[in-house]
């Protein structure tokens, strides 16, 4: 029932949806960055190690997947203590599936840190999936908020 939970709780979901689609955003620069060092001329690359930008990298990819993950299940939480179900439609399969892809490409990081190429490439095309997904999940997740702001 939505009346045995806060109020606040109901938007905690959609409010670090949209945080964590800015921090893919800066995850995304930083690792933008880190390839600019590993391909980039001499001169490029003596101007960015400074900036650690690898370690930078990623720390933010683990908080996101830590905050993604726990984001997840707790969206899906507060809609069952609401509702006494899960309403299984696009967002909640989205969503699980960009967690999934989110773990799998974080788990490429010992192989992407041997040099392997197609460890990176998979990487980077799973985050891209995940960033581009998460545009639309931030929209159909305010027309959700939208309805629970509505119905409370």
């Amino acid at each position: 029932m939505l009346a045995t939970l806060p109020f606040s709780l109901n938007f905690v979901h959609p409010l670090t949806e949209w945080a964590l689609l800015a921090a893919g955003g800066w995850a995304l620069y930083l690792g933008i960055k880190v390839k600019k060092i590993r391909t980039g001329t001499p001169e490029q690359r003596k101007q960015l190690i400074p900036g650690k930008f690898a370690q930078r990298h990623y720390r933010w990819g683990s908080l996101f997947l830590a905050v993604m993950t726990l984001a997840t299940f707790g969206g899906m939480a507060v809609t069952y203590l609401n509702n006494d179900k899960l309403f299984v439609g696009p967002h909640l399969l989205v969503g699980l599936a960009m967690t999934a892809m989110v773990a799998v490409a974080a788990s490429l990081s010992p192989l992407m840190q041997q040099g392997n190429l197609i460890a990176r490439k998979a990487h980077v095309g799973l985050n891209m999936g995940v960033m581009t997904l998460f545009l639309w999940q931030a929209f159909t997740g305010l027309e959700i908020a939208n309805r629970i702001w509505v119905n409370r």
